[in-house]
């Protein structure tokens, strides 16, 4: 596929202080574009300057939101390269998205010359700091000018760049985590599987009632019994109960997070037991009242790992301590430390882009 590159003439300043990145707060020079039509397919992929996208009012993602995404972060990394860890997983999971939101397919080795690409053009946008990336957003949007409840014919898929430091301004400082009892993020047989907007949209009201009490997060509940735990937010979460590191099952109704899954390989790496299956909230204050929750955190490219502190449920506080938890501290060591070449790829999850 050949990608041209159209030259901005006025080139942003970079970020001078990388202590103050925090987490997409700004955009690098240029974005990747193209286009699909029911005629060409997939088509004119191009690097851009950075700017807004030109579509009608009526274009179905502002009425009906069929739109997907997906995150994934370029690393500066210690062999003096920029590299991005397991991008083919962001293709096959935006495919994924894409048939549950009636969006043509994209290929995936197109979607990943795509991401190379955006990163060679920008490697001098990727930080330097430790724990600091450059963030890539794909994403797809439905394009047209007529109304109606039906799958557009026209798409733009696009990727925008963001050096960005840490997902919490805190770092890895526990959060507190309210456990929704009575709002539903997804269910069985909805868009909870797929990465698309509206189930974000849909979680906006419980974060903002939550964090008015002061907590940072919300834990999901199943949408049938309100009792069996789903996700954190934007985040899979896992728990560790008398030794084993336990998290919901993929169901349809929660993401294939990237991040979960890596994180549960490096648990069986480490003689970690791991057990994907419904867990009930009141199976979590059992385990808490007893002494075998002994930590909670959540998974995710943004955050990566983000300890939990504590856990409220109605009237149910369980306090996990002020510090970051030893399962925990090993998962986010690790993988960063696979991420920036510090450490060996034993499952070849990098990928090297370019020379920094």
């Amino acid at each position: 596929m050949n990608i041209p590159i159209i030259r901005t003439q006025k080139p942003k300043v970079k970020p001078q202080d990388e202590s103050k990145l925090g987490f997409c707060k700004s955009f690098s020079d240029y974005m990747f574009i193209m286009e699909y039509n029911e005629k060409d397919g997939w088509h004119s992929p191009r690097v851009q300057p950075y700017g807004p996208l030109n579509i009608d009012p009526a274009s179905p993602v502002l009425h009906y939101a069929q739109e997907i995404f997906e995150g994934l972060k370029a690393y500066r990394r210690s062999d003096g390269t920029i590299g991005l860890f397991r991008p083919l997983e962001n293709a096959r999971r935006m495919n994924r998205s894409a048939e549950r939101m009636c969006i043509p397919p994209i290929d995936e080795e197109i979607q990943l010359q795509a991401m190379k690409t955006i990163v060679e053009v920008e490697k001098d946008w990727v930080p330097k700091s430790p724990g600091t990336s450059l963030y890539l957003r794909p994403t797809v949007i439905a394009e047209g000018n007529t109304l109606g409840v039906h799958a557009a014919d026209r798409y733009i898929y696009f990727i925008i760049c963001s050096p960005s430091g840490a997902y919490y301004e805190s770092g890895l400082k526990p959060v507190r985590i309210h456990i929704e009892p009575n709002y539903v993020r997804s269910v069985k047989g909805g868009t909870g599987g797929a990465k698309t907007g509206g189930n974000y949209a849909c979680s906006l009201r419980a974060a903002e009632d939550a964090k008015k009490h002061g907590f940072d997060q919300v834990l999901w509940l199943d949408g049938k019994r309100n009792r069996y735990i789903e996700e954190v937010g934007a985040m899979n979460v896992m728990f560790m109960i008398d030794g084993k590191l336990i998290t919901p099952q993929l169901s349809g109704s929660i993401l294939a997070g990237i991040t979960r899954d890596s994180v549960l390989q490096l648990a069986r790496d480490r003689g970690i037991p791991v057990e994907e299956r419904a867990i009930s909230v009141y199976e979590l204050i059992d385990a808490y009242k007893v002494g075998k929750l002994t930590e909670a955190f959540g998974t995710g490219t943004a955050a990566v790992i983000s300890p939990i502190g504590e856990l409220v449920f109605k009237d149910n506080v369980l306090n996990l301590g002020e510090d970051i938890g030893e399962v925990s501290q090993y998962m986010y060591d690790t993988l960063t430390g696979i991420q920036c070449g510090k450490l060996p790829d034993a499952h070849n999850w990098t990928m090297e882009v370019c020379k920094a």
